[in-house]
């Protein structure tokens, strides 16, 4: 095991190399620049920042000090927040968007699990149509539609919860968690219903009903461990769209996180602080997939490392 998880993290190094190496140069080529939003300044001083943030050498000699920073542990100053490094921004805003990703997943779940075994308990009837129906919608409706929405009907009209902000209390978590869950609400149960109604035709589980054991018996025992074995291969891509995904939902809902720095940044042309958030949500992207190819094994024994 130990052997497997060395492994996957070096494979991992030549995937991060060519993420920075594009999201280096793509938002270079963006037109505009760090210091074009300032007041104007005297052509002396313009040259003395371009030069201390090396701007006024070649792209590929830029590059190669990022390169060298970023062995280093070392994500550089952000040109914006001159007061602060990108590390700190990130160090600052992570434990933000870490408590609204998880609180997200939980939610998706605790909903998404139970909506996709009643469906496939209640398969072709009523109650499986209406849950679908439901997760089609949730799946259809983008987040950056149903946050204003949300907002709209239970901060404004109803005035139920707040619109904005974090941290002042449970009522303002609620909107964006559900704006960034719903999503993967829908994904969950769709999962989960096509996986128990595979596990149910199995004869194994036909063998436990002719044998009259009870329902509840037979789920808990020889159902869902099956059945949640697909979920766990989606946890890595859910947990990409809900990181990717609070992008939005921090920005729409004014939260002090990595997202809202990373919209921030991207308006401002702040390289160092863009990179350092694309470079941090690579890791823990990869991160995530490793944890979830670990935890593959430990729930199905069929499955060997080499």
């Amino acid at each position: 095991m130990l052997r497997y998880v060395l492994r996957r993290l070096w494979g991992a190094i030549p995937t991060l190399l060519v993420i920075i190496t594009l999201a280096f140069f793509l938002i270079r080529l963006a037109p505009g620049g760090p210091f074009d939003s300032e007041r104007p300044v005297p052509p002396e001083i313009a040259a003395n920042l371009e030069r201390a943030y090396h701007l006024d050498q070649p792209l590929p000699v830029q590059y190669g000090y990022y390169l060298l920073n970023v062995l280093q542990g070392d994500f550089g100053p952000s040109f914006k927040y001159k007061d602060h490094s990108v590390s700190e921004l990130i160090a600052q805003g992570f434990p933000v968007s870490l408590q609204l990703g998880m609180l997200a997943m939980l939610l998706a779940l605790l909903l998404g699990i139970p909506a996709g075994m009643a469906a496939a308990l209640h398969h072709n009837r009523p109650l499986d149509h209406v849950l679908m129906a439901v997760a089609m919608t949730g799946i259809t409706i983008p987040n950056f539609v149903m946050a204003p929405l949300l907002a709209l009907v239970f901060g404004v009209f109803l005035q139920w919860l707040p619109v904005a902000g974090w941290g002042s209390g449970w009522q303002s978590m609620v909107l964006p968690v559900i704006a960034l869950a719903l999503p993967q609400v829908a994904y969950a149960a769709r999962l989960m219903r096509a996986s128990m109604l595979e596990t149910l035709s199995s004869p194994h589980i036909r063998t436990a009903f002719a044998k009259g054991l009870p329902l509840r018996l037979i789920l808990w025992r020889h159902v869902l461990k099956g059945a949640l074995l697909p979920l766990i291969s989606w946890l890595g891509p859910a947990t990409a769209a809900i990181v990717t995904g609070s992008v939005v939902i921090e920005q729409i809902f004014g939260i002090p996180g990595i997202g809202r720095h990373f919209v921030q940044g991207a308006l401002n042309r702040d390289y160092t602080l863009v990179m350092g958030v694309v470079v941090f949500y690579g890791g823990l992207i990869i991160a995530m997939n490793l944890l979830v190819d670990v935890l593959y094994g430990w729930f199905d024994p069929r499955v060997r490392y080499g």
